[in-house]
């Protein structure tokens, strides 16, 4: 499979998973530390739109701000130093991810809204749970005054205004809670 090329000032999905679709997060500390571990390293290399961490993978939404070389160079330490750490604590050995982190370029506005909402809504997706009480994505960032590493302001004016950021997202979602039935 050949991989996206990054391009500075493009968006992206970035999205991996555990090797075989294992657990690559075990509980909320795991997650708070990758986490801190992407601000470390991707800090001033990419804008953060949207992100959701799930038990066997995670999704990203961003905005490269410098070179692919670096960029990539971030993420790769990114995960190395979380898989390092992660395989320590619970007594693992060998790769925690899938080769390649993928990536897909978003090609327009409109790709780029419906992908924020799709990542916020993953664990609706994946456990049927409630996407605004989920605590490992950058839904509620959006709605507190706490400092973050999330493009509040630039994702809320994309949506045109907040309102219109949930409005989107309940909307998606209460499609999603349809259910069908056939006489």
């Amino acid at each position: 499979m050949k991989l996206e090329v990054l391009e500075t000032d493009c968006y992206y999905h970035i999205y991996n998973r555990g090797i075989n679709g294992t657990t690559i997060f075990e509980n909320d500390a795991n997650k708070l530390y990758f986490l801190k571990q992407l601000a470390k390293y991707t800090s001033d290399k990419i804008s953060i739109f949207a992100y959701c961490l799930m038990n066997n993978h995670f999704h990203l939404v961003v905005r490269l701000n410098t070179e692919e070389k670096e960029v990539t160079q971030a993420f790769s330490n990114l995960f190395n130093s979380y898989a390092k750490a992660f395989n320590k604590q619970i007594n693992r050995t060998g790769s925690l991810f899938e080769k390649h982190f993928k990536r897909i370029k978003l090609k327009d506005e409109t790709y780029l809204k419906q992908l924020i909402v799709y990542v916020h809504l993953n664990p609706k997706h994946h456990f049927d749970l409630d996407f605004r009480n989920f605590k490992f994505s950058s839904y509620n960032a959006f709605f507190s005054d706490k400092e973050t590493k999330i493009e509040r302001e630039e994702t809320i004016n994309l949506f045109g205004d907040l309102d219109n950021f949930i409005f989107c997202h309940n909307q998606k979602n209460d499609l999603l809670n349809e259910t069908y039935t056939f006489e």
